[in-house]
């Protein structure tokens, strides 16, 4: 019997497999061929609901809440990690964060067309050079010029930004309060000065990939800012947040798809006349991985249902991140070690497996900064959640 989550979540779990199975995996392989993205699958992805969950229904939404996009996010990537992406780009970290911290104005304009699939997302805070921390790493400029903001500087590591059509973007403002971070809403196919190149990456999708981003006196109206200028720090680690409830799901669905994954090939696979499986240190790797990618599961589950509750969920979110890596990454090294030589062959998943769990790894902050964050925490240090969480679904707190 599985985790038991209400009937209507595991017919979303079941209409994501769906998708996967019978519109995604059919064409993957020729995106991949190609490089050009898959616009149209994202948007039946939109129209099925699976970017809506954490919206109300007048702007597209369901509100089926936080632990739904966790189940989604899960099962995507169980069944395609590529996809996974989308769960930022397209319900989370671009979208929620308009909705979460935008005027009026700003919500109507691009969070239902974001989270229906029709304009692709953006999430645009890393530079090259800069680590975890915002505060320092940031040095792309906005100055403001009437009622325009002109931006110069670079990005790395930008999803989607290649095909982006709207995203949120930090820029520092000289002068302004809070180390000047300042949040904007971007439109990079309305405006000169944005320019996205590729970065291949062994094992990623490339149709599906991430870019570095160039800004060379790249337009932003006024009206366009999200939030006061020097806000943009406060707004961008509340979008984290929420962002590791994507990523610790993600990271359980990794888990997972390389514990089932060992355990089909530990029953086919005969070494002696006799399946690998039956073998003692076989065994031992796939208890290991099963029963952590297990427990990431459920913590993941649990950051969305604290979500769901406008409960405070910095410091379980951050656990869950953690523990989901350390799980994915026991769990990758098991589906290695089952396949042996075979691991290396390109008709076997496990390169692509170990690659997206390695990614995830670093995104959204690293195993050593989450380490930081739950050790000061546990220690008595900082408080994880002594700022509230902002979750315009279910309360407002500033």
């Amino acid at each position: 019997m599985d985790f038991a989550l209400p009937g209507e979540l595991e017919a979303v779990r079941e209409s994501v497999r769906r998708f996967v199975e019978e519109v995604w995996l059919p064409v993957a392989d020729r995106y991949e061929e190609s490089g050009a993205f898959p616009h149209a699958e994202i948007r039946r992805m939109g129209e099925a609901g699976f970017f809506g969950a954490t919206f109300p229904e007048e702007l597209g939404g369901s509100a089926l809440g936080f632990l739904a996009v966790s189940v989604i996010a899960e099962e995507l990537s169980r069944r395609a990690p590529e996809l996974g992406y989308c769960m930022n780009m397209q319900a989370m970290t671009c979208p929620f964060t308009i909705f979460n911290w935008g005027e009026e104005a700003q919500i109507r304009a691009f969070v239902p067309d974001l989270i229906a699939g029709r304009r692709i997302g953006m999430f645009a805070l890393t530079e090259a050079g800069g680590g975890s921390d915002p505060r320092s790493s940031i040095r792309t400029i906005a100055r403001r010029e009437g009622g325009v903001y002109r931006l110069d500087g670079s990005k790395m590591f930008i999803t989607f930004a290649h095909a982006a059509d709207a995203g949120i973007l930090f820029a520092r403002v000289p002068d302004a309060p809070g180390h000047g971070i300042t949040a904007f809403i971007v439109e990079p196919k309305r405006h000169p000065g944005f320019r996205a190149d590729g970065i291949r990456m062994g094992g990623l999708s490339w149709a599906l990939r991430a870019n570095a981003v160039f800004l060379d006196d790249f337009p932003v109206p006024v009206e366009h800012r999200l939030g006061a200028e020097g806000e943009g720090l406060r707004i961008a680690l509340n979008a984290l947040e929420y962002g590791r409830l994507t990523v610790s799901a993600r990271l359980a669905g990794l888990a997972r798809a390389c514990c089932d994954l060992a355990v089909a090939y530990a029953r086919e696979r005969e070494v002696g006349g006799r399946a690998i499986g039956r073998y003692q240190m076989v065994q031992e790797r796939i208890a290991d991985a099963v029963v952590m990618a297990d427990a990431a599961r459920l913590m993941a589950y649990r950051v969305g249902w604290a979500m769901d509750r406008g409960l405070p969920a910095n410091r379980i979110a951050a656990r869950a991140k953690y523990f989901a890596t350390m799980a994915a990454k026991t769990a990758a090294a098991a589906l290695f070690e089952v396949h042996g030589g075979y691991a290396l062959a390109d008709a076997y998943p496990v390169r692509k497996l170990r690659a997206y769990v390695d990614m995830l790894t670093v995104g959204e902050g690293t195993e050593n900064v989450q380490r930081i964050l739950i050790a000061e925490d546990a220690l008595g240090y900082r408080d994880a959640d002594r700022h509230p969480s902002r979750n315009r679904l279910r309360r407002r707190t500033d």
